[in-house]
């Protein structure tokens, strides 16, 4: 049987008696989604040749053809000449026989000393190390977004709620900067997770590590590595980094839906708080009327999506008995797939963020809507020496009160609201005004403008220093 590398059947054909059923190569070929790694294959190839020379593995000659040859492939990626070959199986094959043909015996001297199974560990790594690097540079981009939405909205009074009713009186800026918190911890994660993927496994060939006196260490400098896999059965085996960024990008999309599904709330006009650019909308084929928020809801369901990759990655790894297993092709569609919708995401999010529309009047109305400030006069009888859960039983009847008649607290005259507590005086009306709620809670994490304006620059200073 001719050899794969001739472009006819397997690199292991001389062990088989009959070649591979055209059913079983669609099957198992995965050239089709991880010729991706086409350029990171060749940047952990080329070093692998670099430590070959060095070690005296490979002569001056064979290195210089194997650079060369690398160059042309990948000129010819970049350029879409480059000819793919399902009977090739995968990225790694398909380029090591182009090298053949440009190099000689220079390529397939290239794979002494390395199995597929550190390579392809090797080549993911590279690649999910500037997926986490873009994603995290999106991230960034997002919360600056939503600070430069925030800044001019400290003031902005809304309604703050819980249970989706109205609870307490908040500015937009603050509301805004729980978003900033939340990607700020997306971002952490994501460094976190990248000092896991940032470690080498090259070297440990097939499962066992190699015979030949190769220098991991020198390798590991080359790529940009921090360090080493330091058991070869767990670097050729295992994929708990690519599932570990899943769960970190999981989350991402938790919080963007979480973002998607107020915004979504907040341009109903039965709420008008803001309006989104017409860019980021549908009309509807009937309704001629309509305005949909379509991305953020696409958003919403794609945050399904990629938390169903990362199920699915938990799922592939569960019940595997080291080391490699065929199993693990399957790591990568998921993985590809969830860098590029959390990237997507992000991009188009930024911008979203960045043409939000703010009704600020139609927020100060319904803040004024529900009792908003019923806890600032429990607060107030507190202040005049009252237990508090002797104010909060006032407060509850006087709320009752105002509901029945259909006003606001506000509304009530003093000798009524004394009527409540004798403890309420002439100075009751500041603790009913939303500006004197917002004000009120001046102190770190609180909704003062103040506050939230001191938010904004801390959180400026830290993604000035790309934290």
């Amino acid at each position: 049987m001719t050899d794969q590398l001739a472009g006819k059947s397997g690199a292991w054909s001389a062990r088989f008696s009959e070649p591979v059923s055209e059913w079983v190569k669609r099957y198992t070929a995965s050239v089709s989604f991880d010729r991706r790694l086409a350029l990171v294959d060749i940047e952990g190839s080329l070093a692998h040749a670099e430590m070959l020379h060095a070690q005296g593995l490979i002569g001056a000659d064979d290195l210089s053809a194997i650079r060369s040859g690398m160059a042309a492939i990948r000129g010819e990626i970049e350029r879409g000449e480059f000819a793919w070959s399902i009977d090739l199986e995968d990225v790694h094959l398909n380029i090591e026989k182009r090298l053949t043909e440009l190099a000689g015996d220079a390529g397939k001297r290239l794979h002494t000393a390395r199995s597929r199974n550190d390579q392809v560990a090797t080549d993911i790594r590279l690649w999910l190390r500037g997926a986490i690097d873009d994603a995290r540079a999106r991230l960034h981009a997002l919360q600056r977004a939503l600070l430069d939405l925030a800044e001019p909205h400290a003031d902005t009074i809304m309604p703050g709620f819980t249970h989706l009713q109205v609870a307490q009186p908040v500015t937009f800026g603050h509301h805004l900067l729980a978003y900033v918190e939340m990607f700020a911890r997306d971002a952490e994660r994501l460094a976190d997770c990248r000092r896991r993927v940032n470690r080498l496994p090259l070297g440990a060939a097939a499962l066992a590590g190699t015979s030949y006196p190769i220098d991991r260490e020198r390798v590991a400098r080359a790529l940009g590595f921090d360090g080493i896999c330091e058991n070869s059965l767990d670097a050729v085996s295992d994929r708990d980094f690519a599932i570990e960024f899943c769960a970190a990008a999981s989350l991402i999309m938790i919080h963007v839906s979480r973002l998607s599904e107020e915004l979504v709330l907040w341009m109903s006009p039965r709420v008008g708080f803001i309006d989104l650019p017409d860019r980021f909308c549908t009309g509807s084929s009937i309704m001629p009327q309509k305005k949909n928020p379509d991305v953020p809801e696409l958003a919403r369901g794609k945050s399904g999506r990629v938390a169903g990759h990362l199920v699915a990655l938990l799922m592939l790894m569960k019940g595997q008995p080291l080391a490699y297993n065929k199993d693990n092709q399957e790591d990568k569609e998921p993985l590809f797939d969830t860098a590029d919708t959390v990237v997507e995401t992000l991009h188009i999010f930024a911008d979203l963020v960045a043409g939000i529309e703010v009704r600020a009047s139609r927020m100060r109305q319904a803040a004024a809507e529900g009792y908003s400030t019923a806890t600032d006069l429990a607060d107030y009888l507190v202040r005049k020496g009252l237990p508090f859960r002797d104010a909060h039983e006032i407060v509850a009847r006087a709320v009752r009160s105002a509901a029945a008649r259909g006003v606001d607290l506000a509304d009530l005259g003093l000798d009524e609201l004394r009527g409540f507590s004798p403890l309420i005086g002439p100075d009751v009306g500041a603790a009913l005004t939303l500006e004197g709620s917002v004000a009120a809670r001046d102190h770190l994490g609180g909704t003062a403008p103040a506050q939230v304006r001191a938010a904004i620059a801390r959180h400026r200073a830290r993604l000035a220093s790309n934290v």
